[in-house]
């Protein structure tokens, strides 16, 4: 097995090993790509002050999210279609993280349904909704959360239209995938992916198939899916299911001043700034380059976290350091799923924390709680200067 080093020694397995339509799926914006790709490269601008003659032993990455004891501020982000990246993915990436000590967020378009990933499990894990129109099935999907014990539910807020994305229209992407020429020739270099998809627990939707009437195949479900997401999502709606769920709420999507006030005025425990890992509105500023504004906003009134181009510890300390309380990791994980499994995701999180301990000791840090501005160099113009 090849020397894993960093995040993107992942990505070049994951590439090698995971059938086109699933990779790209994962390694994709909306329309351009542009937001998609400066997540990721607007870290870069900002560069970190070494500090020496500090005293490191003794160091701690260990933390909180929303009162829950974390070995480190990061979390498995909510990603659809995780059982097609890996056989059994969710269930497998859950049981990574809780062993880790990070938490494991299920998405709704999940392949292993709420019920696997519980049944895998013996440590609660968060649930993220997706707000659809059919308001009796998403009543009932937040009963089944709360029944597993989740501990948490994020509802997104920024998928109300779906963003194109022209690799998945051009892949025909579908769970699982149809089986044309251009498939059958991609798949047949799949073999090992292939030959684990066959003993998967599942290969499509699993909150889903089953628990809508008229569900029954791959055809209905893109049809019921694509009319789902719910336009009409406002602020009433989300203090209404922040009112169904009774307990701790994060609501991600955040990449707003505005919007953030309105989350924090809601009652809610936490927010994400995140643009959806680019693959919403292309053209919108990274988070990274968000989360100043959004922390002199509310910053001392909610808990802030950070989602949309992380690949390493180092993106991770100076999210930390421009004040998020916490951050999360998609396509990282991702990589290292499709890469190697369990095993996989828990290389992401090793490489990720012995990322984040190292570069905060070269800091002057032990304790992430003590990062700050002080550990950064921020351009003068990283936020920018725009007109509306």
């Amino acid at each position: 097995m090849a020397v894993i080093t960093n995040i993107e020694d992942l990505r070049r397995l994951y590439e090698r090993r995971v059938p086109r339509m699933f990779y790209d799926y994962a390694e994709s914006g909306s329309w351009t790509e542009q937001t998609f790709r400066e997540n990721s490269s607007d870290f870069d601008k900002l560069r970190l002050r070494q500090r020496v003659a500090v005293d490191m032993t003794g160091r701690s990455t260990a933390s909180q999210m929303i009162g829950q004891d974390v070995a480190m501020p990061v979390a498995l982000a909510p990603v659809g279609l995780t059982g097609m990246q890996h056989a059994d993915g969710e269930m497998k990436a859950a049981r990574a993280a809780e062993k880790f000590g990070v938490p494991f967020t299920l998405s709704t378009m999940s392949i292993n349904s709420i019920e696997d990933v519980a049944g895998f499990t013996s440590k609660p894990f968060w649930f993220q909704l997706y707000t659809m129109k059919d308001e009796d099935y998403v009543r009932r999907l937040i009963q089944r959360a709360k029944d597993a014990g989740c501990s948490a539910l994020v509802i997104t807020l920024d998928l109300q239209i779906l963003g194109q994305r022209h690799k998945d229209l051009k892949n025909g992407l579908s769970a699982p995938p149809k089986l044309t020429p251009k498939t059958i020739a991609n798949l047949a270099t799949k073999w090992a992916w292939g030959m684990e998809m066959l003993s998967a627990k599942r290969r499509q939707f699993g909150n889903i198939v089953g628990h809508v009437d008229g569900i029954s195949d791959a055809s209905s479900l893109g049809a019921w899916t694509a009319e789902q997401f719910d336009p009409a999502l406002d602020w009433g709606k989300v203090e209404k299911l922040m009112e169904q769920w009774g307990g701790k709420v994060i609501l991600k999507g955040i990449l707003d001043a505005e919007d953030a006030k309105m989350a924090a005025k809601l009652g809610a425990d936490a927010i994400v700034v995140s643009n959806h890992g680019g693959r919403q509105l292309d053209g919108a500023l990274s988070s990274i380059r968000m989360l100043p504004s959004i922390m002199d906003a509310v910053g001392d009134q909610i808990e802030v976290h950070l989602d949309s181009g992380i690949r390493s510890g180092q993106d991770v300390l100076k999210a930390l350091a421009l004040g998020a309380k916490g951050t999360y990791i998609g396509r990282a994980f991702v990589y290292g799923l499709g890469a190697m499994g369990q095993k996989g995701v828990t290389t992401a999180l090793e490489v990720i924390h012995k990322e984040l301990d190292t570069t905060m000791a070269l800091c002057g840090e032990t304790n992430v709680a003590d990062l700050g501005r002080q550990n950064l160099l921020v351009p003068e113009d990283f936020e920018g200067r725009w007109q509306q």
